[in-house]
């Protein structure tokens, strides 16, 4: 991976995106592909959509949420602490012990989220799943003054943010779901371009996924693609407690997943298996018998319809503090993107 993208990795990582208040990583965004695109654009949503050749065809539209879950300030109570609602899909044990940020209009205010000491607790506390309801966010105040001061009602909350490496190039952060595919969108952009692609070639940052995948189906309505790819992180099962017999076999730093099912065009999933096999990334396959909980169904459903694909990447610890992906994965699904992009032509035909 050159310098520069891995940057623009490490950007997307450092900056705030809970679902509804994705500014700051799309400023990132924007920065990114603003050399890059012909146009660069905001919708009143916060979709950034890069375009090169917007008249060509076919229109191919890239897609990667650019949100992640979080917490919204719902309460402050008279002693300065701060409780929450969630913004998408929580397991609240994953919570305890955990240090915050507070994203405020006045800079990031961090704080802790912890509960009763074990010494403390009896023995039917020690044996109770902590509840969301029962945590609090602790940011230092004296009282609930001095936190107003300091936070509103409605400020969105984050873990402390910011990317770590492990061993055989893999990196771990919290919003991992899904920077990396926000990364994959825009840096297949950048090589597609430089490649010569010769479609109409759209590359979006969509908001608000974790919520309803609403950004997917308002950017799509706008750029009306004939053919899509979405790039989201799927589960990684290549570690203890999970039943690979439901989620298949998907192996950290074996390459990008292309998906099978209902919600994929079969035309599109055999073009890029067969440019894995031209270009020689490596793949893995999943399947998927339902409609695919992320942007590929607000995708495939746009307007008369669009030929629609799902690439992935590996992830542990799916909505955690430490998301795992290796690097090499996003690399290869980059170019993946990019090959596609390049293949098409005028007189390319997805109908089953």
């Amino acid at each position: 991976m050159e310098p520069h993208a891995l940057e623009f990795l490490q950007k997307l990582l450092e900056a705030p995106a809970p679902s509804g208040y994705e500014r700051p990583v799309q400023d990132v965004v924007r920065e990114y592909v603003g050399g890059v695109a012909e146009e660069l654009t905001t919708d009143v949503h916060g979709n950034v959509i890069a375009c090169v050749r917007p008249e060509a065809r076919p229109r191919l539209m890239l897609d990667g949420h650019c949100d992640q879950i979080g917490l919204l300030v719902s309460q402050i109570d008279e002693q300065g602490f701060i409780y929450t609602q969630t913004i998408g899909g929580w397991d609240p044990q994953q919570l305890v012990g955990q240090r915050m940020v507070v994203w405020t209009r006045q800079g990031p205010v961090p704080g802790v989220i912890s509960r009763k000491p074990i010494h403390l607790q009896d023995e039917q506390e020690r044996q109770q799943v902590v509840k969301h309801k029962d945590l609090w966010i602790d940011i230092g105040a004296r009282d609930k003054q001095q936190a107003e001061q300091l936070v509103r009602i409605g400020d969105p909350v984050t873990l402390r943010l910011g990317m770590q490496t492990l061993e055989n190039n893999l990196a771990n952060a919290p919003g991992m779901d899904n920077a990396a595919g926000v990364w994959v969108v825009m840096e297949a952009f950048r090589r597609a371009r430089r490649l010569g692609a010769r479609c109409g070639l759209f590359a979006v940052s969509t908001v608000q996924e974790e919520i309803g995948l609403r950004g997917a189906q308002t950017s799509a309505f706008r750029v009306d693609p004939q053919v899509a790819l979405a790039v989201d992180v799927t589960h990684a099962t290549d570690c203890p407690t999970i039943d690979k017999r439901q989620q298949g076999e998907i192996r950290l730093g074996a390459g990008p997943v292309i998906f099978r099912g209902p919600s994929m065009n079969p035309a599109v999933v055999e073009r890029l298996i067969a440019l894995c096999g031209q270009h020689e990334i490596p793949y893995q396959l999943s399947a998927i018998g339902r409609p695919s909980p992320n942007d590929t169904s607000a995708l495939q459903i746009n307007r008369a319809g669009v030929a629609t694909g799902l690439v992935s990447i590996p992830n542990r610890y799916m909505h955690s503090a430490v998301e795992t992906i290796s690097l090499d994965d996003i690399d290869h699904a980059a170019d993946l993107l990019a090959a596609f992009a390049v293949s098409l032509s005028e007189a390319d035909d997805f109908t089953p």
